[in-house]
């Protein structure tokens, strides 16, 4: 070979080599327990098998209320910075009009999706994210202190307040001055929406708004599921209950300082791990109902992946979607995480069931999830949960009766709806 052709190969390598295009992405995520550091752990992998891609991850508050806000902004400026976001299953509808279609894209996998969960992540016949993991909350219970109490597992909402009373003043008078009975979720925001929800649905009240679009909120029976729940603070739960989220709860709950916790499956693992003051002294079961005969209701969760139609690596964007949500990973997610698989085969897998017992255990809370009314509210899904948590929260703050607050939210969706949903 001479050196001119030799020349020639090497500036045919190089050539060839430039022509992959290498792509800098940034995926956002809102934090709750360990969620970045386990989303940093699957970006390294990424990279190890993609190594002409950086991943950045841009942290986001772990309120998805502020989360929600921030994504508006970003889309609707077109920024281009943002490449994939972790989306709430709630904001398929008001985001679509912003992200990649990945129909095409995905169709030789999504078969693989449970279709309820798939559908909910269409909009107008796009599929604008690709499920990730899928959510639905549990009462967590300390089975050591209902053994102690000799307490069943509450079934009832008022089962639960007379227990969790009981076994509360039991410990504070045994020297925990720091034992509470039930901590939620009750600040001002969606995580609000997703609990109240759940104490009207299961009490016979309704979906707020249902399928068809009529505005149901207004009732005697959600009245009085909010207006028992405002009976629990000061009481069996601390005042200041009314500004926790899902990581205040947990803190409490990890502590060992209280009876009972609603949460979501990521509290699983995080309170059996080694630094938990409750491993190994809790057990999990289906949320209470209002009375026999009424059905329990988890609001129905989950994370996907959605890639912004502004990004400019489109084809690396959905490359790493595809990845994060591939059947490696969401084993990996499954164990190391305890969220609930969005493919129906990791259900089945041997080594989920062994590491990851939640798993199966939340087989029977995943049957009784209840959808947050996105889809009858479409694009005013966000101020329908807005003025409904508003609504919840002056009641749990003592400004007026369920019923009076609840006459008001009436009022307010039906002038909302007026102006088109």
């Amino acid at each position: 070979m001479t050196m001119k052709s030799l020349m020639l190969g090497l500036l045919m390598s190089v050539s060839a080599v430039a022509t992959v295009q290498a792509a800098d992405l940034q995926i956002v995520l809102g934090d709750t327990g360990t969620g970045l550091k386990f989303l940093q752990s699957q970006v390294d992998r990424y990279m190890a098998q993609y190594p002409e891609d950086k991943v950045t991850i841009v942290p986001m508050p772990s309120s998805t209320t502020d989360q929600f806000g921030q994504y508006k902004l970003w889309l609707a400026a077109g920024n281009a910075d943002i490449d994939v976001y972790t989306t709430d299953v709630i904001w398929a509808p008001q985001l679509a009009d912003h992200l990649t279609d990945l129909t095409e894209a995905t169709k030789d996998i999504i078969g693989g999706y449970f279709p309820a969960i798939v559908e909910s992540q269409t909009a107008n016949g796009k599929l604008v994210a690709l499920p990730s993991f899928t959510d639905a909350p549990a009462l967590y219970y300390r089975k050591d202190l209902l053994e102690k109490y000799n307490k069943p597992v509450p079934k009832t909402w008022d089962e639960l307040a007379a227990t969790a009373k009981e076994i509360m003043d039991g410990e504070r008078a045994a020297g925990n001055k720091d034992m509470w009975g039930f901590v939620w979720q009750g600040n001002a925001y969606e995580g609000l929406t997703c609990d109240a929800l759940e104490w009207v649905k299961s009490s016979g009240g309704g979906q707020i708004v249902e399928p068809d679009g009529t505005i149901s909120i207004n009732n005697p029976k959600a009245a009085a599921a909010l207006d028992r729940a405002k009976g629990w603070v000061g009481t069996i739960s601390p005042e200041g209950v009314l500004s926790y989220g899902e990581e205040e709860s947990r803190g409490v709950w990890q502590l060992g300082n209280s009876v009972f916790m609603r949460n979501w499956p990521y509290a699983y693992g995080l309170g059996n791990g080694a630094d938990s003051a409750v491993k190994g002294k809790f057990d999990v079961t289906t949320l209470p109902v209002g009375a026999e005969g009424d059905s329990p209701a988890a609001t129905l969760g989950g994370w996907n992946l959605a890639v912004s139609k502004y990004s400019p690596d489109q084809d690396a964007a959905i490359r790493l979607v595809k990845f994060l949500s591939s059947p490696d990973e969401q084993k990996r997610r499954a164990i190391e995480q305890t969220n609930l698989p969005t493919l129906m085969a990791t259900y089945d897998d041997p080594d989920v069931a062994a590491a990851a017992p939640i798993i199966p255990l939340w087989k029977d809370v995943f049957l009784n999830a209840v959808p947050r009314p996105s889809g009858p509210t479409k694009l005013k899904y966000n101020e329908v949960s807005s003025l409904f948590w508003s609504a919840v929260h002056d009641t749990l703050s003592g400004k007026g009766s369920g019923a009076d607050n609840l006459e008001l939210l009436e009022a307010k969706l039906t002038e909302l709806k007026g102006s088109g949903w």
